[in-house]
């Protein structure tokens, strides 16, 4: 196919649904004279999940195009980003990845034998890689390193120095990979501009880059192989896979921050060129679409049901994981699987150890990873019919239908004030009938008890959408439990050390409550208690 494309032609297939490029002219020049060069590295970090497709589908347009495509297994820079990846789990890792992709691709109908797959320290331990370090060490600030990492690398309250290399190893990888362009999600945005700046000071040619937008995971913040809530492994059941999609964010009518509506744009689309959303016969039948602005235009109108979107979504989504499945299904691949994720219970504390703390699991290990606290925005409070003390406030987390939590918030913040705020809920305690209606989750507050007793809500980071989890630094990878046993008492003892820190910032055991965009607050009551 790319030999009967014209150089604008294959410039076309290269950039569409590329939200920015960077250096235009310069991939217009090399596609005069010769195919282009263009490299997507993937840090061998979590497992991929289902949003991998969206650079896959873009491979698969480079490989259209014509370009020779590079892919990078980032191992080295895995560890330096804040040791997401153990040095003693590289090497698996590294296996694991490059399995998980090429499986993908071959699930889209990619061939292999035009790419190239290359590990980062392969090449990236060199003398010649290592004296390059060094003489970008010494030119970048460290104000420029923090800025290009600050969207990509793990953000902590006492980085390490390691994610201050992580964006100048990847600007250099560009020459020693040989590439006229490197291609990434706009999240990188940042360490590409700072390659353009400090390659040319190297004497190195300055890179042309091509920018993926970001795919919204199922809570509609960006999907994080670290949130359990926000994606869906590559490797998950269909049972899970539908469970997921039932809870995603898919707000009637709202084509922002919608993961749903997004995954048929960025992945389905270009793969399939049509989308059959399947609807019963009494709401007019299936309806093939060919041009994705009239699924987007029809969703925003309520023509199609959010129901009716992710069902249809399912459908493809297991045809393209039915074959890795099967892959994985394999004794070999099974054992990678075990081997490079191991299970947090077989890995410390001997035998019969519970799981470890970022783990969570065993019903006598108290991780605070085991509570599933999620944004929630309140859409409605009104007052409880049989208490005067007591308001039903619904909150969106989400999932298709609002939950309804009964409190007395009221009393110490106006109804008013409530309205469409956004809060902090625990959604996996059992549900609790208060004067007759069950209240679903608990709305958490800090509190500092005298007269007056004073209470206040949790603020989320601003940007925040319902449904994102809420999670404790350094407990980023744990998986709450379904339903907290009450007769473990676990929310109780974990409750304990819920605190608010001097600076207002929500602690459990003097670490941070976070999303993905930043710290969980409190106004004013400095110390206070949580619960």
């Amino acid at each position: 196919m790319a030999d009967q494309l014209s150089p604008d032609e294959k410039l076309t297939l290269i950039s569409r649904n590329l939200q920015e490029v960077l250096g235009e002219d310069k991939l217009k020049q090399v596609l005069q004279e010769r195919e282009l060069r263009v490299y997507w590295g993937t840090a061998t970090t979590g497992k991929p999940h289902v949003a991998y497709f969206v650079p896959m589908s873009k491979i698969a347009d480079f490989l259209k195009a014509g370009c020779e495509v590079t892919i990078l297994f980032a191992d080295l820079h895995a560890y330096l980003d804040n040791m997401k990846a153990p040095w003693e789990l590289l090497e698996l890792r590294v296996k694991y990845y490059e399995q998980v992709i090429k499986a993908m691709l071959e699930s889209i109908g990619v061939p292999l034998d035009n790419l190239k797959f290359v590990k980062g320290t392969d090449y990236q331990l060199s003398r010649e890689y290592t004296l390059d370090v060094y003489r970008l060490s010494s030119m970048v600030t460290v104000h420029d390193a923090k800025k290009a990492g600050a969207e990509v690398v793990k953000q902590v309250e006492h980085p390490l120095m390691s994610g201050l290399l992580y964006p100048g190893l990847q600007a250099l990888d560009e020459e020693y990979l040989k590439v006229d362009a490197q291609f990434g999600g706009v999240d990188q945005r940042k360490i590409f501009t700072l390659a353009e700046k400090y390659l040319p000071s190297l004497g190195y040619a300055k890179r042309a880059h091509l920018m993926n937008p970001m795919v919204p995971g199922l809570t509609g913040a960006k999907m994080s192989s670290s949130e359990e809530e926000s994606k869906i492994d590559i490797l998950d059941s269909k049972e899970d896979v539908k469970k997921k999609l039932k809870r995603a964010f898919c707000e009637p009518g709202n084509i922002q921050n919608n993961g749903v509506l997004s995954f048929v744009k960025y992945v389905l689309f270009p793969l399939r060129g049509e989308f059959c959303v399947k609807r019963d016969a009494k709401w007019g039948g299936d309806k093939i679409y060919t041009v994705f602005e009239e699924v987007e235009k029809d969703f925003s109108e309520e023509v199609i049901h959010p129901g009716d979107l992710k069902a249809s979504v399912e459908v493809v989504l297991n045809q393209l994981l039915e074959p890795i499945r099967k892959k994985f299904a394999s004794p070999e691949l099974r054992k990678l699987t075990n081997s490079a994720y191991p299970d947090p219970s077989k890995t410390k504390g001997g035998k019969g150890a519970k799981a470890t703390a970022a783990g969570g699991g065993g019903d006598d290990e108290l991780a605070p990873s085991r509570l599933d606290i999620r944004v929630g925005k309140v859409i409605s409070v009104e007052k409880h019919p049989d208490a005067d003390s007591l308001y039903l406030e619904k909150i969106d987390i989400g999932e298709a239908e609002p939950r309804t939590v009964v409190s007395g918030l009221v009393a110490y913040i106006s109804q008013e004030d409530l309205q469409d705020r956004l809060v902090l809920l625990l959604c996996n305690l059992k549900p609790q009938k208060m004067r007759g209606i069950e209240s679903q989750a608990m709305l958490l507050c800090a509190a500092i008890e005298g007269e007056p007793r004073r209470v206040e809500p949790l603020d989320p980071p601003e940007g925040s959408s319902p449904g994102e989890r809420v999670f404790v630094e350094g407990y980023e990878t744990g998986k709450a439990d379904e339903r907290l046993n009450p007769k473990k008492k676990v929310w109780e003892k974990l409750q304990v050390d819920l605190k608010v820190s001097d600076e207002c910032v929500a602690q459990w055991k003097d670490k941070q409550l976070m999303t993905k965009l930043g710290q969980i607050t409190c106004k004013t009551l400095k110390g206070g208690n949580i619960s």
